[in-house]
């Protein structure tokens, strides 16, 4: 079993942000797309694959440019579904509802969205989707930790310390197997 490099990126700063995006589909900011070009330059993949979400997709598009490949879109790399909180500011969310979700998502998804274990199980799928060799990921923060939860097998609490900015690329050595394993090599905020 050979192990490869999967680059996970989050998308360029979205205009209006500070809310809960989720299927909520928000461009990404001019600057946001250009921080993302500017953080694949030189990163080396066979492939680069992104969610379907309008931020993530033109942050795609211009790391595809810089990088000379084209990008493939994959839906489910798309963020959380926030349901009924979707679009909106987390001030405008009742803070109780709001800090039981933070707490346990699984068992208190936002109301009418989508639970914790339905967005690992779907990326889970997306993982084993993927060519072989180095690959980039445009997608969400969400999409992200729930990546490094199916490869790394952290709990919650430790994916919420993990910091996620706009554009940050983390990169994971990532072994093959059932299930498949990985250790993270770098972040770059």
């Amino acid at each position: 079993m050979t192990p490869h490099l999967l680059h996970l990126m989050r998308h360029g700063a979205p205009e209006g942000a500070g809310r809960l995006l989720g299927r909520t589909d928000a461009a990404a900011t001019a600057e946001g797309i250009a921080s993302c070009a500017d953080q694949v330059e030189g990163l080396e993949v066979n492939a680069i694959v992104s969610s379907d979400l309008l931020r993530a997709r033109a942050s795609a598009e211009a790391a595809a440019s810089a990088l000379g490949r084209p990008a493939t879109i994959d839906p489910r790399w798309r963020e959380l579904d926030f349901g009924a909180w979707d679009g909106l500011p987390a001030t405008a969310v009742d803070a109780d509802a709001l800090g039981r979700f933070w707490r346990d998502p699984d068992a208190n998804p936002p109301p009418g969205g989508e639970r914790w274990s339905t967005l690992v199980a779907r990326v889970s799928e997306a993982l084993a989707a993927l060519p072989d060799g180095p690959v980039l990921i445009v997608t969400h923060a969400g999409a992200m930790r729930a990546a490094i939860a199916a490869l790394c097998g952290m709990d919650q609490r430790a994916l919420w310390a993990i910091d996620l900015p706009y554009a940050a690329l983390l990169t994971l050595r990532v072994w093959p197997g059932d299930p498949p394993s990985a250790q993270i090599v770098a972040l770059r905020p």
